[in-house]
């Protein structure tokens, strides 16, 4: 598909995650783009209260090495905003049915532990993308504003995806924020979010071939004349 013509409803229906991801960099002046694009996100107010930390080369394997450093250690994670990890009744049986889908493709059986945690550092790895970007806000914002942070999140990969452009969002990467404010220099007031490995897809990576359905309209939404 041509990306200069991508619409907003292909890049919609035919964006998903992607856990794999060949070494070829984002050339810079297409990464300048990308973001000019996302910034143009809305938000409360235009308060536009997102903080992006791209990490490529050097930074990023330094950040890698580190992340996984911590989860080899076993170290308690110390995330900046509380997350509710544990989904119950019709949320749960959406996750594991992810789950499912993504470790048959990997071809990790149930009772794998081995294979599981393999699976789970792959997010440690950054699922070996050239490029990682990390997003935050400050600290004494609460979930009004971080949905604005989410609103910025999925404006950015859908952009990204129009450029040609993979990538993954990863909640895991809010363990250790303490790693990316020493890495980026940046002050104890602001916290991060979330992270989001990006680059080009690599065809060869089983995960790739992970497909999650959705729920039909009428279990979503409520219509009332």
């Amino acid at each position: 598909m041509n990306t200069a013509s991508l619409s907003l409803i292909d890049a919609v229906t035919s964006r998903r995650s992607i856990r794999g991801f060949l070494p070829d960099p984002i050339p810079r002046e297409t990464l300048i783009k990308i973001f000019e694009i996302a910034q143009q996100a809305p938000s409360n107010c235009n308060t536009q209260p997102w903080k992006s930390f791209v990490a490529s080369g050097a930074t990023k394997d330094r950040l890698r090495t580190k992340f996984l450093a911590r989860l080899s250690q076993n170290t308690p994670d110390t995330p900046d905003f509380a997350y509710v990890s544990r989904f119950q009744g019709e949320y749960r049986q959406r996750q594991v049915a992810c789950a499912m889908a993504l470790y048959n493709e990997m071809g990790i059986a149930r009772d794998d532990k081995e294979g599981r945690l393999r699976a789970m550092q792959r997010n440690y790895e950054f699922f070996d993308a050239p490029h990682i970007v990390f997003i935050g806000m400050d600290r004494h914002f609460g979930p009004s504003i971080a949905m604005d942070i989410g609103i910025y999140a999925q404006t950015l990969m859908l952009t990204m995806h129009a450029h040609g452009v993979s990538s993954c969002a990863m909640g895991s990467m809010r363990s250790y924020p303490d790693l990316v404010r020493d890495a980026f220099d940046i002050d104890d007031d602001t916290g991060i979010l979330l992270g989001i490995s990006f680059g080009y897809e690599d065809p060869d990576v089983a995960a790739n071939r992970t497909r999650t359905s959705r729920e039909p309209v009428a279990n979503a939404v409520n219509f009332c004349d």
